[in-house]
This record gives structure tokens, sequence and C-alpha cells, in this order.
């Protein structure tokens, strides 16, 4: 009987009432939830946290049910219903802090049995594997989430219960718990409720959003028609625009013709009232007006405007053109606006559309025409998050809303800066953010020293400024007029390159192909098959190069990827030089382009001379490729850990995807007779891969008798990614 009864939807919720006291929480909520990911937003007070406590039983029902797969848990005590296969991460992560990252999973490992081990997470979450000794209130906030996250995961739960999985995190966490509740939900194995305010989360994850207002559930909506809603999303959940701004038009007078008076256009700044500063409650009270005018702000026009749900389905940004080609001059106004509008004034005598934008933390307004106060806005937590007390915290944030403000601008030609270590670091993740090709220069006191951390992946020019960039002097003004010129010329000669390449038919697609020199052979080989028809561009596998490659995917400058050698995931995983990131892949899967990958020099890790390598790895099997670099060979276990990280991302890619295994080595090492020859690491590799990957039609695993340098083995590659990319249908031309 038990068993029919657990066999309906994982959870419903009928006419739910809940109060506080003489305060109507939750009124008569209905809710269903069949199976995989759905999402219930609005705005705060309206009771969602209270809908995840009553389902949890933390607070009392006063009316109404709740089944959780036919069960009815009304009432009964969390313990309870946590047995019952419910798992929860509540709103503010509540960790121990005097427990460590282990003792959270061990504790919550052993409630129920099922796939979701504490070996899994750690396979699942690299960094909690390397702060496992580390305790709860010594994690950053996204640490934390994971780890709340995963507590969760280890009661092995048929319903996961989220509130507000995403807040106060990074974009670039938040992207990731976005990639690991689509991917809870593809499983099938548990359904997941998720409490969000982050309407480009909700939209993304789930098929249907359900709004909460006042306690009641106003509607169920499919998440396409609310992304694409503004209007809706400003009713119901107070997000929107303020103020439409009407475009940038030039308009040829003729007094010959008579024409109604057009509306004024607004050229300055205009003042923004919000009558709630703070979004209102039932229990609110009126808001004095001091308060109103203190939180308006100051907003420049002719701005593209924030659009969360194009976030993950964005265009590639040089194809996003809006309007007439601008340079961006962008710094912290508050202190170095004297020196930005020198390089304005310059860039602008030289015939070049300008725009001066602040992203200074200090919360000053300066005249400019986009205002710090309008970055902010593009935060996930808006100006709160910005301009805070903190300012480690807050010129973090304001480098997040600054590069989530330039993704989002189609017309940008150029962008310079000016500054110390502060205003580099505000300005280059935005830059990183730009393709390719798009001219960006930051003038700095640290441009002489080590500036990897500011330019990654990216082409940023760096100058150093010689004096501090603290006024104009001698020497400030040649410097800042040299930087100002070299910008101006790199735009202009791009801007003419791109005016004669339109003019010009076509050109070759250009194809990103990874290479390491131990797969050399056979990256030679493929380019020299492939030149006739495609620009072969190759990056060298050392961390950055495959940062690079996916950096022109996100960019739409590749027509497809020939991934042959992945050994960053090798550093990434045991602690290499060349590590790749946690999103080595991802522009693959958000991008969907024909993709050729194989196993490349996943046989070894690399670390520098020998007296530099790890304590835990003395007594393996090493080979020093020369005094400054040692390469060690990989494991059984480590070949597993690999192919499940791996296969794990090779099932969210949608594209046509085919995946070659060498069954002769994979690299010129592992050869029969060379010193990392070892078939049961390999097979381990491949087994795991298997395993893990989940193949259909156009996603496919190819074993091949032969080593990855075996020209049979490139030429199986070059037929694969020819009928691939004959199959999409779609020559992307290279964006220049």
């Amino acid at each position: 009987m038990n068993e029919v009864r657990r066999s309906g939807a994982a959870l419903e919720v009928r006419g739910l009432d809940v109060y506080y006291g003489h305060s109507h929480a939750l009124q008569g909520v209905d809710l269903t939830l069949e199976s995989g990911v759905f999402s219930v937003v609005g705005r705060n007070g309206m009771g969602k946290t209270t809908l995840c406590k009553a389902i949890m039983g933390l607070v009392g029902v006063s009316g109404g049910s709740i089944r959780v797969r036919g069960e009815d848990v009304t009432r009964r005590p969390p313990a309870q219903i946590a047995r019952l296969g419910v798992g929860y991460v509540p709103q503010g992560r509540r960790l121990w802090r005097s427990l460590s990252v282990d003792e959270h999973l061990r504790l919550a490992g052993g409630l129920r049995s099922g796939a979701w081990t504490v070996e899994r997470i750690y396979d699942t979450f690299p960094r909690l594997a390397e702060r496992r000794d580390h305790g709860g209130g010594q994690l950053s906030g996204g640490e934390q989430q994971m780890l709340a996250i995963s507590r969760a995961l280890l009661t092995n739960p048929h319903l996961l219960i989220m509130d507000e999985p995403t807040e106060g995190l990074a974009p670039v966490i938040v992207a990731q718990v976005e990639e690991m509740l689509l991917r809870l939900g593809e499983d099938g194995d548990m359904s997941v409720l998720v409490i969000e305010q982050n309407i480009g989360v909700a939209t993304a994850i789930s098929r249907n959003v359900a709004i909460m207002v006042n306690g009641r559930i106003n509607r169920i909506i499919d998440s396409a028609r609310l992304a694409a809603d503004r209007e809706l999303q400003q009713r119901l959940l107070g997000v929107g625009l303020h103020a439409e701004l009407e475009p940038e038009i030039d308009v040829a007078a003729s007094a010959a013709e008579t024409k109604p008076v057009p509306a004024p256009r607004r050229d300055g700044p205009v003042r923004i009232y919000i009558s709630n500063p703070t979004l209102p409650t039932r229990w609110s009270q009126p808001v004095p007006i001091a308060r109103i005018e203190a939180a308006a702000r100051t907003l420049s026009t002719q701005v593209a405007r924030l659009d969360e749900t194009a976030r993950r389905k964005r265009e590639p940004v040089a194809a996003q053109a809006s309007g007439p080609p601008v340079v961006l001059v962008v710094g912290t106004l508050d202190t170095k606006g004297q020196e930005l509008r020198y390089i304005r004034d310059i860039i602008a005598e030289s015939g070049l559309r300008t725009r001066l934008v602040d992203v200074s933390t200090s919360g000053k307004h300066s005249s400019c025409d986009v205002s710090a106060q309008e970055i902010a806005l593009n935060h996930g937590r808006g100006g709160s998050a910005v301009f805070g007390t903190d300012r480690g915290a807050a010129v973090t944030a304001m480098a997040d809303a600054f590069a989530n403000w330039l993704r989002r601008q189609g017309n940008v030609a150029g962008v310079i800066s000016a500054g110390g270590s502060g205003a580099a670091s505000l300005v280059a993740p935005g830059m990183r953010a730009l393709p390719v090709g798009v001219p960006k220069l930051i003038i700095s006191s640290v441009a002489s020293g080590d500036v990897g951390p500011y330019v990654g992946p990216a082409d940023i020019t760096m100058m150093y400024s010689v004096t501090d960039v603290q006024g104009l002097n001698s020497i400030s003004r040649a410097v800042l007029a040299n930087g100002a010129n070299a910008l101006a010329g790199m735009v202009k000669a791009r801007l003419d390159a791109r005016a004669a390449t339109a003019r010009e038919a076509g050109g070759l697609p250009a194809i990103g192909i990874t290479m390491f020199g131990v797969t050399t052979p056979a990256v030679q080989k493929i380019a020299s098959d492939l030149r006739e028809d495609f620009e072969c561009l190759v990056f060298h596998a050392t961390g950055v190069g495959g940062r690079s490659m996916e950096k022109l995917v996100e960019s739409g400058q590749l027509a497809g990827v020939i991934d042959l050698t992945t050994t960053e995931v090798c550093d990434l995983l045991m602690g290499g030089v060349f590590p790749a990131t946690e999103d080595r892949f991802g522009a693959i899967i958000r991008s969907r382009l024909p993709y050729v990958g194989s196993v490349g020099a996943l046989d070894m890790v690399n670390f520098g001379a020998p007296d530099t390598i790890p304590e835990r790895y003395r007594g393996r099997k090493f080979h020093v490729h020369n005094p400054q670099v040692t390469l060690m060979r990989t494991t059984v276990e480590e070949n597993e850990r690999m192919g499940r990280w791996i296969g794990e991302r090779l099932n969210q890619m949608d594209g046509p995807v085919r995946f070659f295994l060498p069954e002769g080595g994979v690299s010129a090492l592992d050869a029969r007779g060379q010193p990392f020859w070892d078939p049961d690491a390999d097979a381990a590799l491949f087994r795991t891969l298997e395993r893990t990957v989940r193949q259909t039609g156009n996603r496919q695993l190819i074993r091949i008798p032969k080593n990855i340098n075996d020209p049979d083995f490139a030429a199986a590659i070059v037929s694969a990614f020819k009928t691939l990319f004959g199959r999409t249908g779609v020559r992307r031309r290279l964006a220049r």
C-alpha cells in the first residue's frame, strides 16, 4: 500500500496555511512538483522561506496538506521528514563553524545510503577536497554554499529543497550552481524545489516557474515566457526598468516639412526616484521622503540595459552591434577623474566616439556618461553589494558588476583604464569578457610586475605608468597620452580592417586545436590535413592555452574544436602547474559547437624542478622533461577520477560530440617501450569514461587501437571532424 502511495508526485502541497501570530504568512498555497527542477520566485517577505520551512516541518502548519511521493508529511517532525528522503539547503547555509568540511560531510553521510557518498562529493567539488580540514567559518561564500549543498546531497534525498542557493555568490559560482542543478534534473534520481530571487537562474534551470505574491502562488508560468516578459517581471517581482530611455537617433531636420514636435531628448543625467528603496512586505510602514531622496540615483542616457534572461543564451558579443562604435574610458573617477578625462579628451580629438564610465566604490557622484550607481545595478544583489564598508568586498562586487554591464554592450570598439592595482582589478575581469581582438589597455603602476592575474587568457595590453597615476605632471601626461593614442590607433586600424573584410568574400572558418609537446605529431598531421578547409589555431595546453581557446569559442570566433590534448584536467585535479579551471569545456557546453576530443597527455601531471614536487607524491614514477619541468605518471585511481570528471562534462554537451580513446597510448611517453607506458592506467581511464558518458547518436566514444600520435589516429580525428562540421549545416564566419 505504501509503495503505491509513494509513486505519486515528488511534492504535492494543497491548501497550505501558516500563521505567525495574527499574520497569515501562507494563504492556501497549492503546488505540485512531478519531477525534475521547479523554481519558485518572489520578492522578499512573500512567504518563500516559510514554504520551505513548512515542508521540512520547521514551522507549524495551520491547515492544508503536504505529501512527498504520496506520503503525508504534514506536521511530522523534521528528522522524520529527512529520513523519508527530503533534503534541505537552508538560506544562509547554516554551517557549524567548529566542524571541518570533512566532519560536516561524514556527519550527514550516515542518514541514508545511496549514490551520493563523501568520495563522490569530493570528486564533484574538488575545492572541498582541498579544504577538507578547514572549519566552516574559514570558507569563502562559494565554498560554504558548496558544502551546504553537499551536506544535503549526502542524505541521498528523493526531494531536495534549496532556499536561495545563489544568494551572495560570485557570478562564476552562480554558474556552477546552475550547471549542478541542471545536471541533477537531467539525472532523474531526485526532484529539486528551488526558491530564488534571481530571475536569470530560476528561468534557466526549470521549465516552469511559480510566482509567489503575498503568501499565495499567483501563477505558474513557462520560464521562457517569464524570461522574455520584462513588464510581467516588473509587475509581479519588482524588477525591470524604472524609466524607458529613448535610443540615440540622429534626425536631419527639414524646415520645408511640418512634423509633430518630438519629445525632448534627455541628454543629461536622469534622476530616478524609487518609492520603496527597500522592497515592501505586508508589514512595511510608509517610507520617509528624505529616505527616498537619499536612495535616488542618477542614470546616464543611451546605456544598454541589464538583461539577465539572455545571459545563458547570449549571442557572441561581436555580433551584438548597437549604435556607432564607442571607446570606453573606465576608472575610479572619485580619485582618478583628472587623468581619465585627459585620456578621454585625447581619444575624442582623434575623431572616435567616447564614453566615460565610473567604477568607483565610494558612492560619490561624479560627472560622467555612465555612473558607478548604474554599473552597480548590474550586480546580482544591486548597489547594496557594491557600496559597503568592506573595501575588498566592494571592489570585487564592482568588478563583477562592470563585467556584467560590459558583456551587454554591443558597440564597444575599445576599452582603456588608468590607475593602481585596485583600478586594474576593477576593470580587468570585464576586459577579459570581451572578444579577442577588441583593443584593451590598462595603464597602471603594477604593469612592470607579474601581470598574469590581470591579463589571464585575454589580449589585454598593460603599460607601466612610471609615476603613480596621481595627478598630471610632465611624466604622467606623456605616458597617459601615449596610452590614449595607442588605443586610438588600435581601434582605428581594427575598424578599417573590419570594413575591408566586410567587402571581401568569406574566408576560412577557424577551429581550435589543443596541443602539448607529447602530442605534437598528431596535431601537425591534423592541421596539415585540414588546412585547405579551415584556419587551424593551435593552443598549447598549459592552463592558459585551454582558457584562451574557450574564450574564442565564447566570443563566437571559432567554428569548431579539436580538443586533442586535455592534459590540463590532470593538473587541475592533481595539483600540477598547468591546471585548467573548473569551467573547462564550459564554453563548448554553452555554444554547442562541433566537438572532437581525446585524452591527450592525461598520463602526466606537470610540476617544476624536482625539489618542487609535493611531499605526498614522493616515490611515484617521474620523467624529467628538462631541469625546470618534471612529469609524474598518473595512476589507475587518478585516471578513474579524470574519467568521471571529463565524462560528466561530455554529458552536458548538446552539440555534436565525438571523443576518441587511443588504446595504444595517450602520449609519446605512453607508448610501448616508453617510460609512461601503463596499459592498466589507460584502461581504467577508458572504462570510466564509457561508464560515465551517456552515449547517443550525437555523443559517441570511439576506441582506436593506435597511439595518439599514429597517423591513422589523426586521420580518424580529421574524418570525424569533417563529418560533424558538415552535419551542422552552418559555416560560422570568423568575427573580425
